[in-house]
């Protein structure tokens, strides 16, 4: 079945009102197959349509970097999705818990970019062009039904991409390659990980970003933030719950979730 231009846009309007609303709708693959490119031409116009009403881009996220989300999810390559400020969280602060479908948090590594950074590049080039790093914590949350989906579903739904927290920035020659990670719920333990999950280290991550991002024909630019996928698998999120990221020799980056 082939795709139309104007079944991207019906299906861009869909995924971003579910978004907006925060309500379940069915996999657009349970009735239209999509390839990976349809998926990221509806994820482009549905983040359009939010930057139509005043949001702005502030970077991008990758997804499915970690062994540990490909098994959660049973997807095997990696993804990205756009960030815009009305998904930032003051650090300490608080989210609604009624603004989510099956939110669910995991903790990052974070770049602040100073330069542009597109193609193919290599590590030493991606951290070249990095202005500073930081703990992150990134909430996540697909709007399909019983949190069900294939690969292009994440995709067109801006790879699950709904609010974002990040800690307190550190220069960019500070190790983010093997920083041992303790996400926190209610003070108690959920998930350990090591950023070292992220594809090794998230470097690679970065170098990924550019690769991928220039194949829509964007480009990463200074003064954007880029999420290097989650170290850990991720943990659901409830109303009154209390969430800290704890890095090791790098810092906290927490908040909470109001009823």
């Amino acid at each position: 079945m082939s795709t139309t231009r104007n079944t991207i846009v019906t299906f861009a309007e869909t995924v971003d009102t579910a978004a907006a609303t925060a309500r379940e709708i069915p996999q657009i693959t349970d009735t239209h197959p999509l390839t990976v490119d349809e998926a990221y031409a509806v994820q482009s116009l549905s983040v359009q349509r939010r930057l139509a009403r005043g949001e702005r881009l502030v970077g991008y996220k990758m997804g499915l970097t970690s062994r540990a989300k490909m098994q959660q999810v049973g997807v095997s390559e990696v993804i990205w999705g756009r960030l815009t400020d009305a998904m930032r969280v003051e650090e300490g602060g608080a989210v609604s818990f009624a603004r989510y479908v099956h939110p669910r948090v995991e903790p990052e590594i974070a770049f602040l970019m100073k330069g542009p950074l597109s193609g193919a590049v290599s590590n030493a080039e991606a951290l070249a062009a990095v202005d500073a790093v930081a703990p992150a914590l990134e909430i996540i949350d697909s709007r399909y039904r019983d949190f069900k989906f294939a690969l292009p579903d994440v995709i067109a739904d801006n790879s699950s991409s709904s609010g974002f927290v990040v800690g307190e920035w550190r220069k960019p020659d500070f190790d983010v390659g093997n920083i041992g990670i303790v996400l926190e719920a209610d003070g108690r333990p959920v998930q350990v990980g090591s950023s070292a999950a992220i594809l090794g280290h998230p470097i690679r991550s970065l170098v990924a970003a550019a690769r991928l991002i220039a194949r829509s024909g964007e480009g990463i630019k200074p003064g954007q933030i880029i999420l290097a996928g989650g170290a850990t698998a991720a943990h659901h999120l409830a109303p009154g719950m209390a969430v800290r990221g704890v890095f090791a020799g790098m810092g906290r980056v927490a908040f909470t979730v109001e009823d």
